[in-house]
Formats: C-alpha cells, sequence, structure tokens
C-alpha cells in the first residue's frame, strides 16, 4: 500500500518537471531567436541597446504596474510586507557570502564578480518565469523583487563596483517609479480608463519575448570556448544557480510563507545572474569581459537548474 502513494508523488513530480523544464525551454527558444538574429547581423548592436532601453524603462514598469492591479486584501498586504522583509534579508546573506569571496582578485573582477552572486535576472528571466510557471498572480511579487533589486543595486551594487552611491538612482529608478504607480492603484482601488489599462497590458505582454530576445543577443557577442574555460566563472555559477535558491529553499520552508510567495522567492534566486552585471562593469571602469562571461555561463547554464528547482518548490508547497 506504501508504494502506490510513493509511485503516485514520483509520478507528479517528474510531470512537474517536465512542465516546468518546457516551459523553461520556450524561453531559451525565444533567446535563440535574439542568438541567430544577432550572429547573421540583423539585430546591431545599437538595436539591441535601443530594445534594453525599451524593456528596462517602459516594459517593466508597465509589468509592474499591470501586477499592482488586484483587489486589495488585508492577507494580500500582509504577504506582500513579508515578502519584501524576505528578500531583503536573502538580498543580506547573498551579501554576505559575497564578501567572503574574491578577497585575492583585483577590484576589476572582485566587483562584478561579488556583484555576479547577488544579483539575479529579475526583470528580463524573472517576470517571464513566474508568469510562465506561476500564473499572472505571482507577478506581484515579481514587481515587488524588482523593486528591492533596485534599491540594492544602486547602493551595494554601486559600492563594490567601486562607484559613489546617489540617493537620486536609488529612489528614482524604472522599478520605483513603477512600485509608485503601482501601489497607488492597489491602495486606492483607482483604475486608469479602459484604453489606457488595455495599452498597459499590451505593453506588460512584450517582456517575456523582447526580454528573451535581448538575452539571446548579449549571448551571440560572447566568446563562449573562453566562457566554458575559465575555473572562477564555475564558482559563482555554482553559487548563483544551487547554492542560492538551496538556501532560501531550506530557510523559507519551515516558515510556512505563502506558498505563491515562497515558490516566488525560490524560482527568482534561482534565476541567472543580472545582465545588467556587464552595464555596470563598463560604467565604472571594471572588467567588462569577465562580466559578460559570468552572465553568459550562468544563463546556459541555468536550463539544467531552474526546473529543479522550480519543481522542487512546487512540490513542497503542492501547487
Amino acid at each position: 500500500m506504501g508504494r502506490a502513494p510513493r509511485a503516485e508523488r514520483r509520478d507528479r513530480m517528474l510531470e512537474s518537471l517536465l512542465l516546468v523544464a518546457g516551459q523553461v525551454l520556450t524561453l531559451f527558444l525565444l533567446m535563440g531567436i535574439g542568438f541567430l538574429l544577432a550572429r547573421i547581423g540583423k539585430l546591431t548592436e545599437k538595436a539591441v541597446s535601443e530594445l534594453s532601453f525599451l524593456v528596462l524603462y517602459i516594459v517593466i514598469p508597465s509589468a509592474i504596474i499591470q501586477s499592482f492591479q488586484v483587489e486589495r486584501t488585508a492577507e494580500l498586504i500582509r504577504t506582500l510586507l513579508v515578502g519584501g522583509a524576505v528578500m531583503a534579508v536573502f538580498y543580506g546573506i547573498h551579501i554576505a557570502v559575497g564578501q567572503l569571496c574574491y578577497r585575492k582578485q583585483p577590484l576589476d573582477i572582485r566587483g562584478p564578480m561579488r556583484f555576479s552572486q547577488v544579483y539575479c535576472n529579475t526583470g528580463f528571466m524573472g517576470l517571464p518565469l513566474l508568469s510562465a510557471i506561476l500564473g499572472e498572480e505571482a507577478l506581484i511579487f515579481g514587481g515587488l523583487a524588482i523593486v528591492m533589486f533596485n534599491l540594492f543595486q544602486w547602493t551595494h551594487g554601486v559600492r563594490i563596483m567601486g562607484g559613489r552611491v546617489s540617493l537620486k538612482s536609488t529612489l528614482v529608478n524604472p522599478g520605483t517609479v513603477g512600485l509608485a504607480v503601482g501601489l497607488f492603484l492597489f491602495l486606492t482601488g483607482w483604475r486608469f480608463p479602459g484604453p489606457v489599462t488595455k495599452a498597459i497590458g499590451y505593453v506588460s505582454d512584450l517582456n517575456t519575448p523582447l526580454a528573451m530576445v535581448v538575452i539571446g543577443t548579449q549571448l551571440a557577442e560572447a566568446d563562449l570556448k573562453s566562457t566554458f574555460t575559465r575555473p572562477i566563472l564555475y564558482g559563482s555559477a555554482l553559487y548563483k544557480l544551487a547554492a542560492a535558491p538551496a538556501i532560501v529553499l531550506l530557510v523559507l520552508l519551515p516558515l510556512k510563507v505563502d506558498p505563491i510567495l515562497f515558490c516566488a522567492c525560490v524560482i527568482l534566486n534561482a534565476t541567472p545572474t543580472a545582465g545588467v552585471t556587464g552595464m555596470l562593469a563598463q560604467t565604472y571602469g571594471r572588467d567588462t569581459v569577465v562580466s559578460a562571461q559570468t552572465v553568459t555561463l550562468s544563463t546556459l547554464l541555468s536550463i539544467l537548474t531552474l526546473p529543479v528547482f522550480a519543481t522542487l518548490a512546487r512540490t513542497l508547497t503542492g501547487i
């Protein structure tokens, strides 16, 4: 009698793994479009820069606003407050671990490598993954994660790259602007006129295909042979793709937080290194090659690790 339930659980887990793997593979196929277009010269560096601007400054804020257009309840407000606190705690953990690593490396390499361990591809990859794996209701936690990402990126992230922290860039950026509008709609219950709401929804829907195409073009620019032969990159990828989500899963599991929040936190922490790593490295004069390589390696390897952690999270919560 005991074997049947175990077999049933195993079958459900395998079915979930295949489902998640299929969804992740879909995203990688979209990346493949960007990769191919860049390799054949149909997406120039200027075009990719413009697409990145569109996604970062228009599409992602629209997605945040869209995610907060849900019914306000006391329970959801509590869950969001818990979610913000949880995300801040995990940033603290990842930052502390990062400070212990790469001490013997020069700042040009130490900064990007520490950044790569802490910061996930929350906007370009996290939001599409949450939507594909957990559904639209999880996007509100994705929006919250983008805001936390921006707050830490423009303070701690700038500092470890050797830059000076600006209060303006910390408080005024695409994530916080989107949050301000989204929170206003969420807390007041007010909604934009129908045509405006539809326009925001259409722009928000661009996030998955455009973001994946942009990531694909970034992969096309990388020296893959050199990427796979630098040992230092594997340490960062191991922490980013395995240790970080495992820490989140093990810490949150006994706390019995909201199941959607639990899964969202695990999945977001299992996403690869943030694409902005290279942009910040270039801004502050750090090693852009190692920055691009750590993003490339973690993105490619995530196709193996993301389905595992997403399935574990879903199985443990029964979603």
